[in-house]
């Protein structure tokens, strides 16, 4: 009797521990949202949201509208909408309640278990019930809400990553856009330019005062000239396209407008002397592999601990033997045996499951150190390039331009040459607008590359069509 009330009084005690345990495994109100939303804000300064129902769209698509109402659209703005409007990136940040439920789902008990036990017989009555619950999911509760919640942590991680990616390639977006916009501008320029040399050459060529070749040259110019502003208004139009894609606007919230010029070109380039080191230690990829790796690692002996005993249920039970008989009061334990299955396969999984996150989390930063040198490089020599045209091509084109209007005024030349000059400065500005634009879109790579993997930089950059800046004579 005393050892049948000691044992009521543990299970009695072990249940409540596990009732608490359970209890314990909630829901939290924004669904481990906060530190994504946090880093977001210190790393870019921008506000990230994870919509969850109608009245958060509600008011997330009141903030878009009055961001398009502002103006033209700057890169910021445009990158602030995409954060509350992307509905892929609402797609991704779903996985992050995925890993939750995970989380809390291990921090729960699986449900009591009812046995009902019945043998209806004229000359033979029994009647047995037992309520158990596998007592070893308890022992185990803290290794396996451990492995999930590294997952939570590594999920939480990866949400991170989605939202700075997402606002990288909206800032690339943006500046191909604008860049775009402002060299197709250009190459309209050098069609009027082209145009009037070809109607000059016409009326000329009629007086004849021109030959049948020269009128050719400038004809065909001009027609080089029309394909290329046809082709800039292409890339015009699909850069703002993708851009458009990015920020999730549609109808006629597509009509934003934009501004007409690049941001000017930065004194100097940023000096990052040690930063390899700055990028292992900032990189959320290489966190998410790491994280990764703990938690195969306490799996790993999460299985060692379950390899021989996975089943372990304990429970009350009572039964009687005829109908006018009392109740006579017990308890039930069930466990699984070992007899065919040890566990060796199981073990063995983990095992080569560790060795691969290894190998992985070691990649991840092998692929860290070298995506942030090459996009050092490119950012660098983006600048050089961009600052070789603002201060050494076009200048040059500006003088060259100032001293043959000078000749043309003292008639030293023809109208020909000047425009041919003139065509000349226009394809030397268009050049600087894609050297600044490519600038730009470098250091938002460099930017992306110290936060985690970036897309191919040939994505980004499809060069700009352009006419050749002289014509024959």
């Amino acid at each position: 009797m005393h050892a049948r009330r000691r044992f009521v009084q543990r299970f009695a005690a072990t249940a409540l521990a596990a009732a608490t345990l359970a209890g314990c495994a909630s829901f939290a109100p924004d669904g481990g949202f906060g530190p994504v939303r946090d880093a977001v804000q210190e790393r870019i300064g921008k506000e990230a949201a994870w919509v969850r129902n109608d009245d958060e769209r509600a008011a997330l698509d009141g903030r878009v509208a009055q961001l398009l109402a502002k103006g033209p659209l700057s890169a910021d703005d445009a990158v602030q909408v995409a954060l509350l409007n992307n509905r892929g990136l609402q797609a991704d940040l779903a996985h992050l309640g995925l890993a939750e439920a995970d989380l809390v789902q291990a921090g729960r008990l699986p449900n009591p278990r009812i046995a009902l036990h019945r043998v209806p017989d004229e000359h033979h009555y029994k009647f047995e019930q037992a309520l158990s619950f596998n007592i070893f999911s308890l022992v185990t509760m803290p290794l396996a809400t451990g492995v999930e919640r590294r997952r939570f942590a590594a999920a939480q991680q990866r949400a991170i990553l989605d939202v700075l990616r997402l606002a990288s390639e909206t800032r690339k977006a943006w500046v191909a856009a604008v860049g775009a916009e402002e060299s197709l501008r250009y190459m309209r320029q050098v069609r009027l330019a082209a145009d009037a040399g070809a109607e000059l050459a016409a009326r000329m060529a009629k007086a004849g005062n021109w030959s049948a070749l020269a009128r050719a040259r400038e004809q065909g110019f001009y027609a080089d000239a029309a394909l290329a502003v046809a082709r800039a208004e292409q890339a015009a139009s699909s850069s703002r396209e993708r851009l458009t894609r990015l920020l999730g606007l549609w109808g006629d919230q597509a009509g934003y407008a934009l501004p007409e010029r690049l941001p000017d070109l930065p004194a100097q380039p940023q000096d990052r002397p040690a930063i390899e080191r700055e990028a292992i230690a900032s990189r959320l990829d290489v966190r998410a592999a790491v994280l990764d790796t703990q938690a195969v690692a306490a799996n790993l002996g999460l299985s060692e601990a379950t390899r021989f005993i996975n089943v372990l249920e304990v429970g009350a039970s009572r039964e009687k033997e005829g109908r006018d008989e009392p109740w006579a009061r017990g308890y039930e334990i069930a466990l699984e045996l070992p007899l065919f299955d040890f566990g060796t396969a199981r073990v063995a999984m983990a095992e080569t499951l560790y060795r691969q996150s290894l190998d992985r989390a070691a990649q991840a930063a092998i692929d860290a150190r070298s995506e942030v040198r090459e996009a050092y490089r490119h950012y660098r020599l983006a600048h050089d390039i961009a600052r070789h045209y603002r201060d050494e091509i076009v200048p040059l084109r500006k003088r060259i331009a100032e001293e043959n209007l000078l000749r043309y005024n003292g008639m030293l030349i023809g109208v020909f040459d000047l425009l041919a000059d003139a065509r000349s400065q226009i394809a030397s500005v268009t050049g600087y607008v894609e050297a600044l634009r490519d600038f730009w879109i470098a250091e938002a790579d460099l930017g992306m590359a110290m936060i985690g993997r970036t897309a191919p930089p040939a994505v980004a950059r499809a060069a700009l069509p352009q006419a050749e800046p002289g014509g024959g004579h």
